[in-house]
């Protein structure tokens, strides 16, 4: 069967109405009717007669619960339930991960959406970017993912399980040409696989959209989007090669270019949200160095007081390599490097001026990683940091780097460059609390959930 079909034709109403979709397999137009009729009305969906019109959601004001608690219920019966999954690849600058999400569908008598009953996570490294010369071996390392999901997802719901690849900075610093290369090989090893390919499977996305999606993320695992909840809570992303802030602002102070409308269940936010490639972690370090788009590659060595003296070291991003070390004859430490990292930042991030309140933040990605390799907080919990804490131990790593040299040569240079972007950049006090952590019931804090809930939703972000 064509995955991209049912029975034979392409239904008018499939962009729109993908979940409904997924529960079809009948090769006869008249119980898929019916059938997209029951899931219409499960899932609040207004259709035209004709089934040619845009699908809009128009949950009664009564049932707005958005979607339960992902430990809601987990533990009771499922006998009416329809368990379906959704495959989100997140093509990083500094890996390739996979979200492999399964949600249970309620009875189509109640109002409740989908439940989030569990995540399947893995990553490789490097990124598709890495592959920029060799697309073929780029895919390869899509494919050896897919071998995860066709273990994980039951045999049975693979035509019916959507497969979906988001890029992020590491391909949008690429040449167009490279770019593109890269995705078509990743969408032929799609359309080996045995998972449903719908239109647009295979893309790069849009910096603001990746910030939207992963504040939709962390909202939802804290149960923020309930009808009955007003609170949210904001997010700083830190990647490799951008880094993006999102929350709602209580105030219209920011620029029209940094607000974003999101329409999310029958409830529009505007958010405050902006994504700076080129201030991601990895890319940072370069920019710091001065070889961010340098020439002369092959013999030109970047030097940095935030390295130790006597390292020196061929270091690869995005496919490129580059010759790094320390100042040998020089001087090093924090202030030195606290300098150099400013220039990567000092007006290039826009300060949002309710930073400076009392709104919560999540911080994730390479927050929590540095946060965990210089000592802050543990592994498998996380914790809560203020600003200064961030500050307090880049000035010890820079001051001893050759104590934390074995963890990590550019560990100073990355915890001064988190200094410098929370507080110099966003403008966050020291005295500011942040949430710093990887998962949140034992869910994956980034785009890929905001991501699938976008496809199975269409979230209408403009």
């Amino acid at each position: 069967m064509d995955r991209h079909r049912i029975g034979g034709w392409l239904h008018p109403l499939w962009p729109h109405a993908k979940l409904l979709c997924l529960y079809i397999l009948s090769t006869d137009d008249r119980t898929v009717l019916s059938l997209l009729r029951i899931h219409s009305a499960s899932l609040h969906l207004h259709c035209s007669p004709s089934l040619q019109g845009r699908c809009q959601s128009s949950t009664p004001a009564s049932h707005q619960r958005f979607f339960p608690s992902p430990m809601h219920e987990a533990s009771s019966p499922v006998n009416t339930s329809r368990v379906f999954y959704g495959i989100m690849f997140d093509a990083g600058s500094t890996g390739s991960r996979i979200h492999i999400y399964k949600f249970i569908q309620k009875d189509p008598g109640n109002f409740e959406l989908p439940v989030l009953d569990n995540e399947l996570y893995h990553a490789v490294k490097p990124g598709l970017s890495a592959y920029k010369d060799n697309p073929e071996e780029g895919g390869n390392t899509i494919r050896q993912l897919l071998k995860i999901a066709k273990k994980t997802v039951p045999e049975e719901d693979w035509e019916r399980t959507p497969v979906v690849l988001k890029a992020t900075a590491g391909l949008r610093l690429l040449p167009e040409d490279k770019a593109n290369t890269l995705l078509q090989e990743v969408r032929e090893v799609f359309d080996e696989s045995p998972f449903f390919v719908p239109n647009n499977s295979v893309s790069i996305m849009n910096g603001a959209k990746e910030g939207i999606l992963a504040w939709v993320t962390v909202n939802f695992l804290t149960g923020h989007l309930y009808s009955n909840t007003r609170r949210t809570v904001g997010i700083l992303d830190l990647g490799g090669g951008s880094t993006q802030i999102t929350f709602l602002p209580k105030s219209k102070s920011a620029p029209p270019t940094y607000i974003a409308k999101l329409n999310l269940f029958d409830h529009q936010y505007q958010l405050y949200t902006h994504s700076y490639l080129g201030n991601g972690l990895y890319a940072a370090r370069l920019a710091t160095l001065g070889a961010l788009g340098a020439d002369g590659l092959d013999w030109k060595v970047f030097t940095s007081s935030c390295l130790p003296k006597k390292f020196r070291e061929d270091v690869t991003f995005g496919g490129t390599t580059y010759k790094v070390s320390g100042i040998p004859d020089g001087y090093a430490g924090y202030k030195l490097c606290y300098y150099e990292v400013m220039k990567v930042i000092k007006g290039i991030v826009h300060q949002p001026y309710e930073v400076k309140g009392s709104s919560v933040f999540y911080a994730f990605s390479y927050y929590f990683d540095r946060a965990v390799e210089s000592g802050l907080i543990d592994a498998s919990r996380g914790g809560a940091l203020e600003v200064r804490d961030f500050k307090k131990r880049a000035k010890e790593v820079c001051n001893k780097m050759t104590k934390y040299r074995a963890i990590s040569p550019f560990l100073c240079m990355d915890m001064t460059y988190i200094t410098c972007l929370l507080k110099e950049g966003f403008g966050f006090k020291d005295t500011t609390v942040l949430q710093v952590t990887k998962k949140v019931n034992n869910v994956e804090t980034s785009w890929a959930l905001g991501a699938t809930f976008d496809y199975f939703r269409n979230l209408n972000i403009h």
